[in-house]
């Protein structure tokens, strides 16, 4: 090319469509990539400044991917209160209900024996127990018992003072109607009536049981078995739900601790502390509902503890919630910032183009009338 001569007016032309080339180049690849700084060689402030700004947002994200799963963790503790305490609102209904159940009277009814023969009997010995409680023995001395009726009488006699309210065998009651007696137990417990033989007649004047007697008898605490052990089984399901109230791992409800970070390093975060709130940690424990107001006293106070605990829990969700949304915001103006120095304006672009190929047409004109006066001279030669 150095051996090529051509006049200023065309130099000039050339400079000025190779400069031109180049800037349409320039403008084609920003609006191909949509970004004015590409490469450290474009801008290297800007390019490493946008650099780490999109490294921290990057950061971020994964902060932010942290955050939801917290977030999720503090949802599904906070599920696992909701259904304990629905579970505790059951238990506590079925206390309720065992509260209004009533003890079955026990009932042995027998017909006593004529105890004389030939006029006269021994002295015999007939002893009574309600339930567990100690045997009471009454003794009958030699006498002539000719009929049932007289037995059954002497009976009714001899145990009067017994099961008055103070009495030795209070809470049993006797009835006679001939030789026909009654015994009822109030409570519901069981009744062993037992008796030695004199030397003649049967044993205890024949109203003597063997083993353990009574009909329809249900004590208060075998009425309230079947509520127990309903109360026993919730309890159970209480243990079951809050040891599955896990969420990727964490149980916040079986004593595990969470800590939620909200930045990069670490340095900013919310320790949130777990709790044990199966039955024993909320204080409910196994019954037979011998003393239900004890026990309905237990509920209430596990609803409480439930109550505080979602309370905080909700707190902490508050926060973590807060810091989401915030660290979504701090990222997007992170990658604005990034954006503002290496993103390339389109449209402005675009009219850098057109303006660029308006000057390529105009230069192309100007070298072709450049070279008009060379074409001159070859015209004179020929």
């Amino acid at each position: 090319m150095g051996d090529i001569t051509i006049n200023s007016a065309v130099r000039a032309n050339l400079q000025t469509l190779q400069s031109t080339a180049k800037l349409m180049a320039q403008t084609q690849s920003r609006l191909a990539t949509g970004l004015k700084v590409s490469s450290a060689l474009d801008n290297p402030q800007s390019f490493f400044t946008a650099s780490g700004l999109n490294a921290r947002a990057n950061d971020l994200g994964a902060i932010q991917d942290s955050l939801s799963l917290g977030v999720k963790t503090l949802n599904a503790a906070d599920e696992g209160i909701k259904s304990i305490q629905k579970l505790v609102n059951q238990a506590k209904s079925v206390a309720n209900q065992a509260l209004q159940a009533k003890a079955t009277a026990t009932t042995l009814d027998k017909t006593a024996e004529t105890a004389a023969i030939a006029g006269s009997a021994g002295a015999r010995t007939v002893s009574f127990q309600i339930g567990t409680a100690t045997a009471v023995s009454v003794v009958f001395g030699t006498a002539t018992y000719a009929t049932a009726a007289s037995s059954a009488a002497a009976i009714e006699s001899a145990l009067s003072g017994l099961v008055t309210a103070g009495g030795t065998l209070a809470g049993l009651s006797v009835s006679v109607s001939g030789g026909d007696l009654s015994f009822e137990v109030a409570s519901g417990e069981d009744l062993t009536i037992a008796g030695t033989a004199a030397a003649t007649g049967a044993a205890g004047f024949g109203i003597a049981t063997s083993g353990t007697q009574g009909e329809n008898g249900e004590t208060l605490t075998e009425a309230r078995s079947s509520f127990a052990t309903d109360f026993n089984n919730l309890r159970t399901q209480i243990d079951q739900l809050a040891s599955d109230a896990s969420f990727n791992g964490i149980n916040l409800l079986n004593g595990n601790n969470l800590t939620v970070k909200f930045n990069e390093s670490g340095s900013s975060s919310l320790a949130i502390t777990g709790v044990t709130l199966d039955a024993a940690g909320l204080g409910i424990t196994e019954t037979t509902f011998s003393d239900i107001d004890a026990d309905v006293a237990l509920l209430d106070s596990a609803t409480a503890t439930l109550r505080k605990q979602s309370s905080t829990f909700g707190a902490n969700l508050s926060v973590v919630q807060n810091r989401q949304d915030f660290t979504k915001n701090l990222i997007s103006v992170l990658e604005g910032g990034a954006g503002d120095l290496t993103l390339a304006d389109t449209n402005e672009e675009a009219a850098n183009l057109l303006a660029l190929q308006t000057r390529q047409s105009l230069a192309q004109s100007s070298l072709s009338l450049a070279n008009q006066a060379e074409q001159s001279v070859l015209n004179l030669i020929r």
